[in-house]
């Protein structure tokens, strides 16, 4: 498949990203906790979101902004998340990139990385939210 533009959650993908939600890794179920609901700074976030050809751990459409858990699924697929990151660039999508590490470590640090860029995001914005 190949696209110019990032249609969102394209039919083929819907079986994949229901697989993804309900066989969250445990990272991605801990940080899931912390952002449903706008609990992250009053911003929403949905999960397993596909973007084009390609699925985001977590993202928030009003700010284009995508949160992706890095953890042994993604070793040795440099290619592929080059591929991805390009992709995602080209669409003016920005993702910052956790490792399942930092998750169990310090949740809160996480969270709040993820809240500060939202809300520099969000003041760069044109117009009101």
């Amino acid at each position: 498949m190949h696209y110019k533009t990032a249609k969102a959650n394209i039919s083929e993908q819907k079986t994949l990203r229901k697989e993804l939600r309900n066989h969250a890794t445990p990272a991605e179920a801990v940080l899931w906790k912390m952002l449903k609901g706008r609990q992250a700074g009053g911003f929403k976030f949905r999960r397993q979101q596909g973007i084009g050809p390609f699925v985001l751990d977590f993202y928030c459409a009003e700010l284009r902004l995508g949160i992706e858990l890095d953890g042994s699924s993604h070793d040795y697929k440099y290619e592929y998340d080059e591929q991805r990151s390009t992709f995602l660039y080209e669409q003016k999508i920005h993702v910052i990139r956790f490792t399942n590490e930092q998750v169990w470590a310090n949740i809160d640090a996480v969270v709040g990385e993820i809240v500060g860029m939202c809300k520099k995001m969000a003041d760069n914005l044109p117009g009101e939210m």
